[in-house]
């Protein structure tokens, strides 16, 4: 067993160590496959962004039609969005196909190389003799390598397309809403590109309210793995212990000890219950409140006849889009959580097993 003193690892050293291992699916045999799969998810990005924009403008003309009650015009639109919708459906299944496709491959690769790196050398066997987090090492394996594939994936993918969908449709919220001039003092008060000074005022309000309200998710996450975690050695524990010869003087406690066990994790899944009912609030608020204030704030112009129905409807969903893509972080925020769990636990694992090797 090693003498040295345990000092936990900090973030950042967490961090690093799991990306020195992970980053390996990009480099080597697997890098070609990998890189061709991210221009496929790319490409289908863009393509996806392209199809949006369509269905904005098509959002405008159709209600313009609806106006102006125009038949003609109605039937001509309904032409329209067939080949439009057609195509967002596919592209989504195309998406979904490339992401999961994706998770998989990495997922298979940084598993064999955690078994390859965890059962070589007979380092499972002096594991156990080393000071760290290193309990369950087949668990963190199985599931914590699955979360810590996956979650990043769906994070950069998602990162990609609000950027690109920010960039785009506040072009079209600063050309379709213009400028508002509000009578004040005796006088007119012109502001321009309101709707997108209006959008970006609220995202950062949601924003700010989701960061204080999930301030402690990652650390009752954490908790709660590792609770569990203590749940399954304790069971692994006594089945070991039932399957071996049992001393006179032994007084085994079981059902005491995994009691208090499971105590702690329901504990903590009550916590991390309140945490995300918290956050769901913020959420599911957002959510209903985001299309009507985009409405609601086309309507001064809509009624004074300096903004048609059309117009106001591609107004209001493009500052959905564009307040969906800023709010990236506030939906992300439980999933990047996660992931930082889940890699925290697959990088001490690996510091343990480096650990092994230096030992010898």
């Amino acid at each position: 067993m090693s003498l040295d003193p345990y000092l936990p690892p900090d973030q950042r050293r967490l961090l690093s160590r799991f990306w020195e291992s992970a980053s390996g699916f990009w480099r080597g045999h697997s890098g070609g496959r990998a890189w061709l799969l991210v221009a496929a998810m790319v490409t289908t990005v863009l393509l996806q962004l392209w199809t949006q924009y369509r269905l904005n403008f098509w959002n405008r003309d159709f209600f313009d039609a609806v106006g102006r009650r125009d038949g003609l015009e109605l039937w001509r639109q309904a032409q329209h969005f067939v080949p439009l919708a057609t195509g967002s459906v596919l592209l989504t299944i195309v998406s979904v196909w490339a992401r999961m496709t994706t998770q998989r491959e990495w997922r298979r690769w940084l598993s064999g190389h955690l078994y390859d790196f965890w059962l070589g050398a007979g380092r499972y066997r002096r594991l156990r003799f080393m000071l760290g987090e290193h309990q369950t090492p087949e668990y963190r394996i199985a599931e914590d390598a699955k979360v810590a594939t996956d979650v990043p994936v769906d994070l950069v993918v998602g990162l990609l397309s609000s950027v690109l969908n920010a960039i785009t449709f506040i072009g079209v919220l600063w050309s379709v809403g213009g400028s508002l001039v509000i009578p004040a003092l005796g006088t007119h008060v012109t502001i321009p590109g309101y709707l997108v000074l209006a959008v970006v005022g609220y995202s950062v309000l949601v924003t700010a309210a989701m960061m204080f309200i999930g301030r402690h998710l990652m650390r009752v996450l954490e908790e709660s793995k590792r609770a569990e975690a203590d749940l399954r050695a304790v069971g692994a524990h006594l089945r070991e212990s039932g399957e071996r010869p049992l001393r006179p003087d032994a007084t085994p406690d079981g059902r005491g000890v995994i009691g208090d066990a499971l105590a702690k994790v329901i504990a903590q899944w009550r916590a991390l219950c309140w945490q995300l009912m918290r956050m769901t609030l913020v959420s599911q608020t957002n959510l209903l409140l985001t299309p009507v204030i985009g409405l609601l704030l086309c309507m001064p112009k809509y009624l004074v006849g300096l903004m048609s129905l059309g117009e106001a409807v591609q107004a209001a969903a493009a500052f959905t889009i564009v307040q969906g893509a800023f709010n990236w972080i506030t939906d992300s925020y439980a999933r990047l959580a996660e992931w930082r769990s889940s890699a925290n636990r697959v990088a001490s694992l690996l510091l343990a097993l480096d650990k092994v090797d230096r030992s010898e």
